[in-house]
């Protein structure tokens, strides 16, 4: 009796515990483990420089829980797909879906096809707690605000699904290696800019298990306290192991509940919360998929961005003058991560302060982050800039000094990462330009020469984005 043989398409879900389409793949039969770099992207939708180092160790490490048997490819993945279908001589592929608008345009297509010469393509939900199409308003329509979204639509529908155990036992097709190898990709970058990372994070499904397993021990309980400290570990970090699929939200919300059961604390319901962030910002991409790309409140639409290309850069930089900013944005080029706080800090700043459009910020962690996701980024930017769904509102300016102030207190992130401010006194950390002639002498700092002289007036930039937005209103 010949075993029945399928596909097994990896995409964004880098794992074997908790796959649905794995599961399914393997209690058909013997499988063949597929992954295609998908080359057929929109344009400037190609994995920025950091996710793509994290795509090949991500890759790395589970080709070696498939014991080696996991195929690479690059190019087209509908041909591909199409192509591999005739090549092996299978009828069932099965992949868990993704929700990138040209994704899902892209796995219509290929489904339609496959069906059309007598496949039969079957596709899971390995991604998300709730699906975008199954949480909706009575009149069917879809939340436009995340509390309503998340309290009264999800937390009112069904359940999320528990977790799936690693498959009892994957058995591979007996066929020739038609892929490349990881390195054929060319994913990993030419500069030694991501020399630092490895310091910082393990990429694969064994990384993401152990980030679980030291926030629930060490920081789900304070996490309400110290999510919004940056010089501390008070979040789980679990965002680029959950883009990349390498676990998955069920198995996060899972261990949580598991652990702390019907807690009362207010901890650990605003960490699910967090979970339920995530949900709506992919729910927003998929029922309003021109969210990267256009103003989601279009009465923006006519807004005058500045353009200053220096300014721009300074930011980019880390050398805007401002501690807390320039801290926030040297860690993303260093670690590839942000402190969220910061991230919202560095967001207001060149939104309002800059007054630079939300996607030059878009753009840029979408290079520079390891946790580049389309919905997560679009939609935190547009929030943050106002211009987004459930967005904070025009007038609301963070004010870094503040900002700096209140969760910074002693400056440790800002001496972390601007070493030059590192022998100021707290009280001018994060407004050095205020530091007294000999203090600083002392300090030895020269504000212009050891570290920048602030770019814009705080004040002064603040008035004018008051300015320019309130032009908006009507």
């Amino acid at each position: 009796m010949t075993v029945p043989v399928s596909i097994m398409w990896f995409r964004q879900d880098l794992r074997v515990k908790d796959n649905p389409a794995l599961n399914a793949a393997c209690a058909s039969g013997n499988i063949i483990p597929i992954y295609i770099y998908d080359t057929k992207t929109p344009d400037g939708r190609e994995p920025g420089g950091a996710s793509k180092w994290w795509l090949h160790h991500s890759l790395s490490s589970l080709n070696k829980r498939l014991n080696g048997h996991l195929q690479i490819f690059k190019g087209d993945a509908e041909t591909i797909v199409l192509s591999l279908m005739e090549t092996f001589d299978v009828k069932h592929i099965y992949w868990n879906r993704c929700y990138e608008p040209w994704q899902i345009n892209r796995d219509k297509a290929i489904k339609k096809k496959l069906i059309e010469k007598g496949a039969q393509p079957q596709s899971f939900n390995g991604a998300l707690l709730w699906e975008p199409m199954k949480v909706l308003k009575k009149d069917k329509t879809p939340y436009r605000v995340f509390t309503p979204y998340y309290r009264k639509g999800c937390l009112n529908v069904e359940p999320p699904r528990y977790p799936e155990s690693t498959p009892s036992r994957i058995t591979y097709a007996d066929v020739k290696n038609k892929g490349d190898s990881i390195d054929s990709l060319t994913l990993l970058p030419s500069l030694d800019w991501a020399s630092n990372f490895p310091n910082h994070w393990h990429p694969g499904e064994e990384g993401a298990a152990d980030k679980l397993a030291t926030f629930i021990q060490q920081g789900a309980r304070s996490y309400k306290d110290k999510r919004d400290i940056p010089s501390v570990t008070g979040t789980s970090q679990l965002s680029p192991h959950l883009h990349f699929g390498e676990i998955s939200p069920n198995q996060i919300w899972y261990a949580i509940k598991d652990k702390f059961g019907h807690s009362e604390d207010k901890s650990i319901d605003t960490y699910l919360s967090e979970l339920g962030w995530r949900e709506f910002s992919y729910y927003l991409l998929f029922h309003f998929p021109t969210l990267p790309n256009k103003n989601f409140n279009e009465k923006f639409d006519k807004f005058n961005w500045r353009s200053d290309n220096k300014a721009l850069r300074a930011w980019q930089q880390g050398n805007t003058g401002i501690p807390i900013v320039d801290a926030g944005m040297r860690e993303l080029w260093q670690t590839g991560y942000m402190h969220n706080r910061v991230r919202m800090i560095v967001g207001s700043f060149l939104v309002k302060n800059l007054l630079l459009s939300w996607h030059e910020g878009e753009k840029w962690f979408w290079d520079c982050l390891l946790d580049a996701d389309l919905a997560s980024n679009s939609a935190s930017w547009q929030w943050v800039a106002g211009t987004g769904a459930d967005a904070a509102p025009y007038f609301r300016i963070f004010n870094p000094i503040l900002q700096g102030e209140k969760f910074d207190k002693q400056g440790k992130y800002v001496r972390k990462y601007c070493p030059e401010l590192k022998d100021l006194p707290d009280k001018y950390i994060h407004k050095p330009w205020e530091t007294p002639p000999i203090i600083a002498k002392e300090a030895n700092l020269e504000l212009g020469t050891h570290y920048p002289k602030p770019i814009v007036d705080l004040k002064a930039s603040r008035e004018r984005a008051l300015d320019a937005f309130q032009q908006l209103k009507g």
